[in-house]
């Protein structure tokens, strides 16, 4: 039996825009509403991953998105887990606010620390973030024991980051990091249960980065 497939063309750049119509009219089929200072983010997040599971597994701290984005104007940095995210965040929107963007996995100081004590390099890369003296954006979306390490920072040594954005993917560890951090007072971005990645967190920057 053939199917017929209807093909729509468009110009390179009509595509994104046709892409986040089509995510609006597929929220207001399953009569889903998302808050209109949410919906950006969420909406960039279903665009990532063409997954409208997110739509209904997003958490937001009260404020959370203006919050982040007045950080953003105010030239705060952006600390990712994985390199991959790192690529994938606009560093040329970031810059043009005074910000810039950090990976700290690939360190040489980091990997010996790592196997010193027997950690992982993604929450030894935290400590080291935790050094900057700008305003820092956590933005986690592969190694919960970033989480992990950063909710153990916040709650022994009183380090308060600007901002988390918690959406690492994953099995082990993984719903009980993002818990955690949402129980904290910090403001954050959080998706709850096993889903995420380093494109999530990308796009998560990026929607607030464009919403700046």
């Amino acid at each position: 039996m053939e199917r017929e497939h209807k093909v729509e063309y468009y110009l390179p750049e009509e595509i994104e825009k046709r892409s986040f119509e089509i995510i609006s009219e597929e929220l207001s089929k399953r009569k889903i509403e998302i808050p209109p200072d949410q919906a950006p983010v969420t909406k960039r997040v279903i665009h990532t991953s063409a997954d409208f599971d997110y739509a209904e597994t997003m958490y937001y701290s009260d404020g959370a998105p203006a919050i982040a984005r007045q950080l953003l104007l105010h030239g705060a940095h952006i600390v990712t887990d994985t390199h991959m995210a790192l690529a994938g965040i606009n560093k040329k929107a970031l810059a043009a606010l005074g910000g810039e963007a950090h990976c700290f996995m690939a360190d040489e100081d980091v990997a010996q620390a790592a196997k010193k004590r027997g950690m992982t390099r993604a929450a030894v890369s935290m400590e080291k973030a935790g050094t900057l003296k700008e305003p820092v954006i956590f933005a986690i979306g592969n190694a919960p024991t970033a989480l992990l390490q950063l909710y153990k920072m916040i709650e022994e040594e009183n380090y308060r980051p600007a901002f988390i954005i918690g959406v690492p993917v994953g099995f082990v560890n993984v719903e009980a990091a993002k818990e955690l951090i949402m129980e904290t007072e910090i403001p954050c971005i959080v998706n709850r249960g096993r889903k995420g990645g380093s494109n999530i967190a990308a796009a998560v920057c990026n929607a607030l980065l464009y919403q700046t």
